[in-house]
This record gives structure tokens, sequence and C-alpha cells, in this order.
């Protein structure tokens, strides 16, 4: 389980295909910490570590994955916003995250404001958003401003603008995107009615 607060940023430095997989190689401030089967969100995506090697380490994404994902479309040099999983004794500053994307949205457009930035996010439908509450967009847990059917948007701070991917995305890219897990059980059980 995450939480939605990024830590670092990882840049992506190899990929390597074997059948319908990709093996992601990153380098992190935190590589040396971390231990083979640990579970890292890679754009809110959760992934297990398979493979240490001194300041880098390897992920394996599974066709699954990057179907519904944009981690199919990173590039060396890419960089990705980066959790490790909630300590047990940890502050949950965040929303309940669970590194499981629901869906991939596009970016429609960017407001910069007087001090900020609103995103807004178009996406398939499938599942929806409600004023005020959370949404994790590549990883980052935000609070939704304004929604639609197909249509939402974020505010971003400068320390948020600074310290995740956001500075990065612009008009036409694809990010990750997961809908608050209460509010998702809560629409499954009104359909069941």
């Amino acid at each position: 389980m995450f939480t939605g607060i990024i830590e670092v940023l990882g840049k992506l430095v190899k990929t390597e295909k074997e059948g319908d997989n990709v093996h992601f190689t990153f380098t992190a401030p935190f590589t040396h910490e971390l231990k083979i089967d640990q579970s890292v969100a890679h754009n809110g995506v959760c992934l297990t570590v398979v493979e240490v090697d001194n300041e880098a380490y390897t992920v394996t994404a599974i066709a699954e994955t990057l179907s519904k994902t944009n981690l199919g479309n990173l590039a060396v040099g890419d960089v990705v916003n980066l959790e490790r999983c909630m300590l047990a004794n940890g502050r949950f500053d965040g929303h309940i995250v669970q590194g499981h994307v629901d869906t991939t949205g596009v970016c429609k457009e960017v407001i910069t404001t007087d001090g900020s930035w609103e995103f807004v996010f178009e996406h398939d439908g499938s599942q929806s958003t409600v004023q005020k509450g959370s949404i994790t967009v590549n990883g980052v847990s935000l609070t939704v401003v304004q929604s639609e059917e197909k249509l939402f948007s974020v505010c971003i701070i400068p320390y948020t603008y600074e310290h995740t991917n956001f500075k990065k995305i612009k008009v036409g890219d694809k990010v990750n995107l997961e809908f608050d897990i209460i509010g998702k059980y809560v629409a499954q059980m009104m359909k069941r009615g």
C-alpha cells in the first residue's frame, strides 16, 4: 500500500525486452536501501524489485501493465515519480493508494496561475471523480478541483511541481490514473444495488 506522497524522482537508464515483458532499470537516491522483492510505485504503478546493482535497480512490467499504463512510453533518460510502500508506523499523509492503475488519462490543458498550476486531464469515463475527492496522477495523491464525466482538474503547488515529474507533463502527454479506492467500492455497491 502507498500514500501518493512521492519520495524521489528516478531516472530510467536501461530497458530490456524479454518476450512480452520489459525490464526497466532505474537509478534513484534510495537504491542502496532497496531489497529484492520490495514493492516500489513507479508513476503510481506497483512493481517488484528483481535486481539491485550498486546505484541501479531493476523491475519488470508484464504486457498487461504495459498496455494499461504509461510505462511502455518511457525512454532512457525519462524520470518517474517513486514511492516505496508505506511503513506500518508511518504517517498517512496522502490517501489510500494501491499502486494498481485503473486507466490512463491525457493532459488537455495546463493553466499557469499566480504561483501554481492547474492541470486538466481527460480519461475514458470508466471511473469517476468527485469535486474535492482524491485522485492519483502518476502516483501523486491530489485533490480534484473540477470534476466532469470524463474530465477533471487538479492544482499543483510549487513544491509538488518541482519534486515530481509534473514539471515535465505537457498537453497531449499520457498519465497514469488511480481513482479513489473508497469511491470505487461505493460505485460497485451502488451498481449491485
